[in-house]
């Protein structure tokens, strides 16, 4: 079995201090990446509130995926750049991660899929991602298990894989930790003062915060902290749930990290055995409890792409939560209405692989710098300008 929570020993500060030049909310992968990058960037007097433990929220329970094959130019961009600090981080950070750099197999069923995939490899080769479109012969030499008759053609991208997001937030919280950031856990954000330049202070379950400037990483509960501040962050919680097969005697072959848009099951090694999962139907809500009630699809979607995978004995497995907003790309920038309020959120799945990127993009938004990217086509206005049913990524699950 992998990691599937965040196990980090910290010493939380035993009390809260009543003044911030910058309060983070969130101590998942995104927030405590953020600390770190305005910390390293000079930024002092910062506190991190997590009401819970740090990365027990999605970022506890992601399948880990690293990448950059995406078909926006701009998640693209995101992910290439935290692909590079992922494969640095043993170095940088003194911690070992678990990347494995096994790549990442899309798979299409139809010629508008096989369209799709190769027009999101021609906007990624142009940006400078190793990545190709395949054959389903192809495929199949890659991962044994699928079925090539049911496929029409695949991408792959080589320099993809997965790693622990556990460890990921671990060495964050450690090396903020080192530059002085205040990281208290078991803290909730329960309301906001606003004045005329915006967030004056936070009150918690510790006492109150007086702040020059507030930062909302609180993922798939940022709808609810949005309206505490007064704005609007369209993100909608959705139960995901992933399962594991039995650890065998004999491992499986090493396969890339493989996803199929039409039935969206997808699958990679764990350790000995498989993990499994499908973008299953699902209400939207906080229920992160574990149940079987979902593998009928599961199972239905394997006897397509991997009929061998069919009905596999499942040992366990996990839920957690997507953060969507309504064209599946997250939501990043500084609010109008509260001018010394940023967002980081809506990551739609994407949230950890996109985390180390992400959290120097927020800090160069904070200080007011040019980045590596233009964050404006992640602006939460864009959702009052256009059609809130499009979706602009193609390499969703």
């Amino acid at each position: 079995m992998v990691e599937n929570a965040v196990e980090v020993s910290l010493t939380s500060a035993s009390s809260q201090p009543t003044h911030a030049d910058v309060v983070i909310l969130g101590g998942g992968a995104i927030g405590v990446s953020i600390a770190w990058n305005l910390a390293r960037k000079g930024v002092q007097n910062i506190v991190v509130l997590e009401r819970g433990e740090f990365g027990s929220g999605s970022s506890a329970k992601p399948l880990g995926g690293v990448r950059a094959n995406f078909s926006d130019p701009a998640n693209i961009t995101l992910g290439q750049r935290s692909l590079e600090i992922f494969r640095n981080f043993k170095k940088d950070f003194g911690i070992d991660i678990g990347l494995r750099k096994v790549g990442y197999l899309f798979l299409a069923r139809t010629e508008e899929e096989a369209s799709g995939l190769s027009f999101a490899t021609s906007v990624q080769n142009e940006l400078g991602i190793n990545s190709r479109n395949i054959t389903a012969e192809q495929a199949l030499e890659l991962n044994p298990y699928l079925d090539p008759e049911v496929l029409v053609a695949g991408a792959f991208s080589p320099d993809d894989g997965y790693a622990q997001p556990a460890r990921v937030v671990e060495g964050y919280v450690k090396a903020a930790q080192a530059l002085g950031v205040t990281f208290l856990n078991h803290t909730e954000a329960l309301e906001a003062e606003l004045g005329p330049n915006g967030v004056e202070s936070i009150r918690t379950n510790r006492g109150t915060i007086r702040t020059e400037s507030a930062i909302c990483a609180t993922g798939a509960w940022s709808q609810g902290v949005g309206e505490m501040f007064g704005v609007d962050l369209p993100v909608e919680p959705v139960r995901r749930l992933i399962a594991f097969t039995p650890q065998r005697e004999k491992p499986h072959p090493t396969v890339p990290f493989t996803l199929d848009l039409s039935t969206t099951f997808y699958y990679h090694n764990c350790n000995n055995g498989l993990l499994l999962g499908i973008s299953h139907k699902q209400e939207p809500g906080f229920c992160r409890e574990f149940s079987y009630d979902w593998t009928n699809e599961l199972n239905a979607a394997a006897g397509i792409i991997a009929p061998s995978l069919q009905n596999t004995e499942i040992v366990g497995g996990w839920a957690g939560l997507y953060e969507n907003t309504p064209d599946h790309n997250a939501i990043i920038g500084r609010s109008e209405e509260v001018s010394n309020l940023f967002y980081a959120t809506g990551f739609s799945g994407h949230g950890f692989l996109q985390s180390p990127a992400v959290g120097e993009l927020v800090a160069d938004m904070y200080l007011g710098q040019e980045s590596f990217m233009d964050p404006t086509p992640f602006s939460v206005n864009r959702f009052s300008e256009a059609d809130l049913t499009a979706t602009r990524e193609l390499h969703i699950i």
